[in-house]
């Protein structure tokens, strides 16, 4: 069997997971895995809640962090010897590598990913915005840049910025508030450079919005959005939501994610 596929490097981007259940079909079924080793555009950071395994769903199915800085092979090569696959199963894996490739090695995606994951500004953002499924927000669907810009209606008079979003086929046939005037925040012309100095995910944009938002008890009900799961599903951790109720500061936020996440990178 071979896989080769794009992955974007985030826990809930879900190719990760079909890799591993091909890795359990093959070593179920005694077939060598040859994967073929791509560059991961978000490989630069690794941040995040590591996932509480309480909250294992198809958007998360490892204890990994929202950014887990690996490759797909290098991410196979961790099933393997975490012991993830059911069974304690181990995938024979071939793996040919990327050549002179570092995790700081900024890559653009020659092709787009998936069609809502169409720009490199977006695939970059996508760590932070796609936290948005979880909330009562439209981050882009309905629109031709997804994951790069973020609103609602009740926002009026907060923003400048607007967009209306409509049904696109084969992206997202019935967005959030379809055919409504969203007011929000315009992302496409953040400054790449500051992301890659950064290597964080962008909770003051996510507390920005959450203080903004006039009816606090509806920003995280995400079955007026339709998503899959609520906000702590995506992000993996039952205290995330609560502390951006509660206005808790980003670095105790960070601090909460300890010793978790340090003993991941190690």
């Amino acid at each position: 069997m071979v896989y080769d596929m794009q992955d974007v490097g985030c826990r809930f981007y879900t190719n990760i997971n079909a890799l591993a259940e091909l890795m359990a079909a093959c070593a179920e079924n005694g077939k060598s895995l040859l994967i073929l080793d791509r560059p991961n555009p978000n490989a630069y950071f690794v941040d995040g809640p590591v996932l509480d395994m309480k909250y294992k769903s198809g958007i998360g199915q490892f204890p990994i962090p929202i950014t887990h800085g690996m490759t797909i092979a290098e991410f196979a090569q961790m099933v393997n010897g975490e012991h993830w696959l059911p069974n304690n199963l181990q995938c024979k894996l071939e793996i040919i590598p990327v050549t002179n490739y570092t995790h700081d090695t900024y890559y653009t995606l020659p092709v787009k990913p998936s069609p809502n994951l169409n720009t490199q500004i977006a695939i970059m953002l996508y760590p932070t915005t796609c936290i948005f499924e979880g909330t009562t927000l439209n981050y882009g669907r309905g629109t031709y840049f997804p994951f790069s810009i973020v609103g609602a209606p009740k926002l009026k008079g907060k923003y400048s910025f607007s967009f209306t979003p409509v049904g696109i086929k084969g992206m997202s046939e019935t967005p959030l508030y379809m055919n409504e005037v969203c007011y929000g925040i315009d992302l496409r012309k953040t400054d790449v450079n500051e992301l890659l100095r950064e290597k964080k995910i962008n909770i003051k944009l996510i507390k920005e919005l959450y203080a903004a938002y006039p009816d606090k008890k509806e920003f995280f009900d995400y079955t007026i959005s339709k998503e899959i799961g609520n906000v702590d599903f995506r992000t993996g951790d039952a205290k995330f939501r609560q502390q951006i109720i509660d206005n808790v500061p980003e670095e105790e936020m960070r601090k909460s994610w300890e010793p978790a996440l340090g003993n991941y990178k190690r």
